[in-house]
């Protein structure tokens, strides 16, 4: 039996038999009255009956007044088994198209809205975001650890001998993990646990060492090229955790490092009690890494063979080599631009950019719940649009009101940062506006990327990079620069977001 036919009964009546063999589309089978007994007056025999076509709109309400088109109605009734030949004998219309143009007529539209159990994918937990905005800032506290490391009397471009081969090294090891993430995620959206646990466990002590190394050919003191070596097998345990969903081991590694940095605020402590307290984070980072890479080493492997080539990873980590620099101009660009303008070694001495490092690093774990809102939000938008044109203009509200969120959010925190900060100049608008277009400009990039826009993304940013970084060595104003440079990557990002976004087929 092919034939959509209603076997199980909503109730069982006395002529529930007869009704459960019928489609839904075929009217009902009326009883023959009885023969009256009493004589029936004329006009009541010309009593005509009503058109069945209203029965039929009744008795599918629910489905005619979903319906976006009269062709969604008319694929039903074809599937119901209503003929061309049926609705002609049964509602005296020539086919099936013309029931469906009629009942769409007839039936008043109510498209439903979301439900409330409607489970929607992209619900993000806030509290997550916040422990992951914590590990993102917290490291910056082991610069206070290493301070005395560094050579101060030494300066290359305005910073203290090792620092430039410390950049280079945070550069590296930023891109590296870039990419070695995404090949993760990539992994474990497969449900190839096992493979991202092997990509990891391969691809993290590489990272450490090629950026160790970068550091070391970069030169500096040996305090400074191992507190380098440390920084990048702590990025390299730190992208396990991440990846792996264990934020809150990264907590407790960080926990030495931030109770030590507290204390050094208080007190003048030995650099070896520092170094300890420096190695003792980095074990437990290193060591709950390794923990989970063996754990998920032993899940089952998949005996389906599956290869993700290498090059779609380039894109990746060539965001991730733009952003560092890009963080690295607005954190030490005023120090480089005053050592390149003035061909002194020293560079400036005070500057505002440490509390906005720290605003725009905290910043991170609500920049992630934003995207996961957003998303969640487009879906919804997706489900209670009508026309391609609302849904872009729904969605291109979320855009802004998002961005607006995190802008605001950014501003507030360098605000609270710069009161905390001892002796910290209060950002100027031009200063104030650069962070913005900065923080603005990774956001909006870091939602492309999750829409698969890597290539556009990271070509932006990291041409906005190159010129910033060229102009920084010939002696241009850093805030300027990042007016600029951020000011476009931020004007042609949201020109590509808008258009690419309001698209539903983008959100499926």
């Amino acid at each position: 039996m092919s034939g959509p036919l209603r076997l199980v009964p909503d109730e069982a009546g006395p002529d529930w038999a007869e009704q459960t063999v019928q489609l839904r589309t075929l009217p009902r089978k009326r009883r023959r009255q009885a023969v009256p007994t009493q004589p029936v007056e004329p006009q009541e025999q010309l009593d005509l009956s009503p058109d069945p076509l209203d029965e039929l709109a009744e008795r599918l309400a629910d489905v005619c007044a979903d319906a976006v088109h009269p062709y969604e109605i008319a694929a039903f009734l074809e599937s119901d088994g209503l003929s061309d030949e049926q609705a002609g004998l049964l509602y005296g219309r020539p086919d099936a198209f013309t029931v469906a143009e009629e009942l769409f007529e007839k039936v008043e539209r109510r498209y439903p809205g979301p439900s409330a159990e409607f489970a929607n994918p992209w619900r993000a937990d806030p509290w997550r975001c916040v422990v992951r905005g914590l590990v993102f800032a917290l490291p910056g506290l082991g610069y206070l650890l290493g301070a005395n490391l560094f050579a101060a009397t030494r300066m290359r471009f305005g910073l203290p001998s090792g620092m430039l081969a410390l950049s280079v090294a945070t550069l590296v090891s930023w891109s590296w993990n870039q990419a070695l993430a995404h090949r993760s995620y990539a992994w474990l959206g497969r449900g190839r646990r096992r493979a991202a646990g092997l990509c990891l466990a391969v691809g993290a002590p590489l990272g450490a060492l090629v950026a160790a190394t970068a550091g070391y050919v970069i030169g500096g003191p040996l305090g400074a090229l191992c507190f380098a070596a440390g920084q990048s097998g702590y990025l390299a345990a730190a992208t396990v955790l991440l990846v792996l969903g264990r934020e809150k081991f990264l907590l407790v590694a960080l926990a030495p490092s931030s109770v030590g940095a507290g204390v050094v605020l208080a007190v003048d402590v030995p650099q070896l009690a520092r170094t300890v307290v420096l190695l003792a984070s980095l074990g437990l980072a290193v060591g709950l890494a390794a923990r989970e890479i063996v754990r998920c080493l032993r899940s089952e492997q998949d005996s389906t063979a599956l290869r993700l080539p290498l090059l779609h990873e380039l894109p990746h980590l060539l965001f991730g080599l733009a952003v560092g620099a890009l963080t690295l101009i607005a954190g030490l660009g005023a120090t480089v631009h005053q050592a390149v303008r003035t061909g002194a070694a020293e560079g400036a001495s005070a500057s505002p950019t440490g509390p906005a490092m720290i605003a725009l690093t905290l910043s991170l774990g609500l920049a992630e719940w934003l995207l996961f809102r957003y998303r969640a939000m487009a879906v919804a938008a997706l489900r209670t649009s009508h026309t391609p044109a609302a849904f872009a203009r729904r969605t291109g509200g979320v855009l802004l009101g998002c961005l607006f969120i995190y802008l605001t959010t950014v501003a507030a925190l360098d605000a609270a940062a710069t009161v905390l900060w001892p002796g910290a100049p209060a950002l100027g608008v031009p200063e104030l506006g650069a962070l913005l277009l900065l923080g603005g400009s990774l956001w909006l990039a870091l939602l492309l990327n999750a829409f698969g826009l890597s290539w556009s993304t990271a070509l932006i940013c990291l041409a906005a990079a190159g010129a910033e970084c060229t102009a920084l060595l010939t002696g241009v104003d850093p805030t300027v620069l990042q007016l600029i440079g951020c000011g476009a990557a931020a004007a042609v990002l949201t020109a590509i977001a808008g258009p690419v976004l309001g698209r539903t087929t983008k959100h499926r």
